[in-house]
């Protein structure tokens, strides 16, 4: 059986059948030693199925934690980085299946994170070189104006607070207390980001290309954004 990586890509899924297996593939294509772990939330599509069968081509390699029910993205990377803390990974990354998030960009999040020592390496929409396609534009400046608004409230130079591709040094997961982590949905990303940050841990922005799904349907929903609005101001006094 091949020894674990010291990387580890962890992918929540949910009715991602028509994605999981590309993705699958493609991130062992890479030319770098992933381990990969699906976390799945009862998908009724038979997502976890078909992780369970390449499990077989990818042995030791890729794994699966299955969970009953939608519990909520920011509990399925807790759960994650939990698994992975017990096991010997170093950088752990945070990516969508739907290949909003380009896995040839794992490359280079990884090379900031071990070549250029940054505790949390971010892929950043917002910065130079970073843009998004095939977005409406009424949703490009709400998340836009999003990352503006944590930016005033928190005080934190980030300029892509919102995203959700992202590199974690060990260190960084094994410091912040997981389960004082208040928020599951939209705000969690920007609650990992702000906890690490006020931790004093060195946060880089890589500028990726960030691009709307094309197969499967999006997960985003009004209640997700209100959580994220509310809980930005409550961030502020609370951590």
């Amino acid at each position: 059986m091949p020894l674990v990586s010291e990387a580890l890509v962890i992918i929540p899924t949910y009715n991602e059948k028509e994605n999981i297996e590309n993705m699958v593939r493609k991130v062992f294509s890479l030319p770098a030693d992933f381990d990969l772990l699906i976390v799945d939330d009862g998908s009724p599509d038979g997502t976890a199925d078909i992780v369970k069968r390449l499990m077989e081509e990818f042995p030791g390699k890729l794994h699966i934690e299955e969970r009953k029910g939608k519990l909520g993205l920011g509990t399925a990377y807790i759960h994650s980085f939990k698994w992975g803390l017990k096991r010997s990974f170093e950088y752990f990354f945070e990516m969508d299946c739907d290949f909003s998030h380009n896995p040839d960009d794992l490359i280079r999040l990884y090379a900031a994170a071990k070549d250029d020592r940054a505790d949390v390496a971010i892929g950043s929409r917002y910065v130079k070189g970073g843009k998004v396609d095939n977005w409406p534009i009424g949703r490009i400046l709400m998340s836009y104006f999003a990352s503006v608004y944590v930016r005033i409230v928190l005080w934190m130079n980030i300029m892509d607070t919102t995203a959700g591709f992202k590199c974690y040094r060990r260190k960084v997961l094994e410091t912040i207390d997981l389960d004082d982590v208040q928020f599951v949905g939209y705000a969690f990303q920007i609650e990992m980001k702000y906890r690490a940050w006020r931790k004093k841990f060195h946060l880089v922005e890589v500028p990726i290309t960030f691009t709307d799904r094309i197969a499967g349907s999006s997960k985003m929903s009004t209640g997700i954004f209100k959580e994220a609005f509310i809980g930005v101001v409550q961030m502020r006094f609370k951590i």
